[in-house]
């Protein structure tokens, strides 16, 4: 039975996970956040949001699921970042870079940390490796890592546990 169960957790967890914000949401907007009320229905059994398919993505503006983009004239004027040095770490999959229009590409500025991509975007590339998921999945909760958010932690540093977590993550 543990074993069973074993395969379930990491499903689980992110039920779990999303249904808790679920009700923090909807408490939230009902003005009872305060309240310490037991949920009316079991929280396991709340199905749970999923993250939009990639597909979805390409229909969708940029701005309205990524964050604070930035192309390279802004980065160079701003952060420092040279052309040459974006477009190289962009080969390398050093950061992440969203098509935007016919060949232009933007940047969210999430990833920087002076002026620098943060360690680990590398190894989030090379596991999931259509950007548009992987920024997406780095500025989300993550039931993998206890709600918290990959990007956040792979600018504290926490690379490897954000790496395992993108593993588990990562289709196929």
């Amino acid at each position: 039975a543990i074993d069973a169960i074993h395969a379930d957790l990491p499903g689980l967890a992110s039920k779990f996970v999303r249904a808790l914000a679920a009700e923090a949401a909807r408490r939230s907007e009902a003005g009872i956040a305060g309240v310490i009320n037991p949920p009316t229905t079991p929280l396991i059994d709340v199905e749970p949001p999923s993250l939009p398919k990639s597909d979805d993505l390409e229909s969708m503006l940029i701005e309205d699921w990524a964050g604070r983009v930035a192309g390279s004239t802004y980065l160079e004027e701003n952060l420092r970042i040279a052309r040459s040095t974006l477009h190289r770490w962009q080969r390398r999959g050093e950061v992440i870079a969203l098509r935007k229009g016919g060949r232009k590409h933007v940047f969210p500025l999430a990833q920087f940390v002076d002026g620098r991509p943060v360690a680990g975007i590398r190894d989030v590339l090379s596991l999931i490796t259509n950007p548009r998921l992987a920024w997406l999945w780095l500025t989300r909760p993550s039931a993998q890592l206890d709600g918290r958010v990959p990007i956040d932690l792979l600018r504290q540093d926490q690379v490897d546990e954000v790496v395992e977590a993108a593993r588990v993550f990562a289709p196929g």
